[in-house]
This record gives C-alpha cells, structure tokens and sequence, in this order.
C-alpha cells in the first residue's frame, strides 16, 4: 500500500526490524529459561544412574566402597548434561564413620548447589595424613584416605565430562612406550634389587617418585630422569 508524504523527512527508522529483534530475544531468552539447570531446589528424582568405585588402601583391612550419584538435566534434548548429585562412602571399618558421614553430607550438599564443583578434587587431595600417607597400586602416593577420595571423584568428574583428561597425546604414549619397553629390557638384563614399595610391577624396580604425578614412574632415560606415568622429565 503506497502513502504520500506531504511534509519534509527529517528522521527515520525501521520498526518492524526492531520488532523482529525484539521477538527474538524474546524467543531466545525463553529457550533459556527452559534449560533446566543444577540448583539447591532441584528435587531427587526417584532413580539416580552412579558409579561406585572401590578403595583399598594398606592403613585398614577393609575396602571402602565410594558411590557417586548423577542427575541427568535436559534429558533427550542438546542441552542434555550429567551432573553429580550425591556421594555414599561404605565399608565395614567404622574407625572413620563419623567424618566420611559428614564429609559425604557436605560433598553431597555442595554437588546440589550447583555451580562448578571441580574445586572439591583439589581441596581433598590436599588433605595430608600427619601420620604419613601410602602407595595404592601402581605406585601412585596417596597423602592420606581423604585425598584417595579425592583422587576417586576426578576420575568420576571426568568419566561425565566436567573435567577434561590430562593424558598424554598418541605420540608422548608411544615415546614413552617405547622409552619404557627399553628400560625393563636392560633391567631385565641387569636386575636390580627392588624394595618393598616396588611390588606393584607396574613400573621397572627402582624407579623414583615423581613430584607431578606422585607415582614411583621416574627412571633414568638418554642420562635424564623422566616418568614413565606422566611424561615429567628433569632436563624439560
């Protein structure tokens, strides 16, 4: 429809675009309104998907059993995510039963607020045992059974995808691979007398504890200490 413009343009604007952007924030802004998000108010749901994951450690006779609890958001949608909603500690030995109750109810609580959570593997890893800690199999220390705990809920962090691995990329695996295949052929050929911390057999007897990855991995390889878990080397 045409209309005649009988006075002088002095300014102009385009309504309908504006309209248009306005509707689609609008649109936008009510999509994520219905993202369904991790809060203190989210409501358990009657059945929960986890993993547990089994302690042994050399301080109890006793295993402990660590379950860790998911909710699934958006489910069947692109905004689907895993996220942890709760953690149960079990084991026979009850000499610990008091802080793993209250331990496990703070994690839990912390988990339901939402939020990044990640920090928890930190903060519990950092927890040293004044007593002194151990090596768990493989020949990775532990400082105490709360940084274990801690050490169990990265690795679940990571099975879910909130926290991204730290592994070494194909070519450093077979360097290292192929460096470590090296090493036991002439420990082989000379043996050496291991020591009672080297009966995992996971890494070649005499290896040394490494500072980055606490693992007894550190051999020496082309004259330069260099782990065989972790790619950490002396001469960078």
């Amino acid at each position: 429809m045409a209309v005649k413009i009988d006075t002088k343009i002095i300014d102009y604007e385009v309504a309908r675009a504006e309209a248009e952007g306005a509707a689609a924030e609008s649109a936008q802004t009510g999509a994520e309104r219905d993202i369904e998000h991790m809060h203190e108010e989210l409501q358990r749901p009657e059945r929960l998907e986890g993993q547990t994951y089994k302690i042994k450690t050399p301080l109890s006779e006793h295993a402990l059993y660590v379950t860790v609890n998911d909710v699934i958001l958006n489910e069947g949608t692109e905004h689907e995510v895993r996220r942890p909603f709760e953690v149960f500690i079990n084991s026979k030995n009850m000499d610990h039963f008091q802080w793993i109750v209250a331990l496990t109810r703070i994690v839990s609580a912390v988990f339901r607020k939402g939020g990044d959570c990640t920090f928890l593997v930190e903060e519990l890893r950092s927890v040293f045992d004044p007593r002194g800690g151990y090596f768990k199999k493989g020949g990775k220390f532990m400082p105490s059974l709360v940084a274990e705990i801690g050490d169990v809920l990265e690795q679940h962090l990571r099975s879910i995808g909130m926290m991204e691995s730290e592994g070494l990329d194909e070519h450093q695996q077979a360097f290292i691979a192929q460096k470590r295949a090296e090493v036991e052929t002439r420990a082989a050929q000379e043996p050496v007398e291991a020591d009672c911390d080297d009966s995992t057999g996971d890494y070649p007897p005499g290896a040394e504890l490494c500072a980055k990855c606490h693992t007894k991995a550190m051999v020496v390889m082309d004259g330069c200490l260099t782990c065989l878990s972790c790619g950490e080397s002396k001469c960078g």
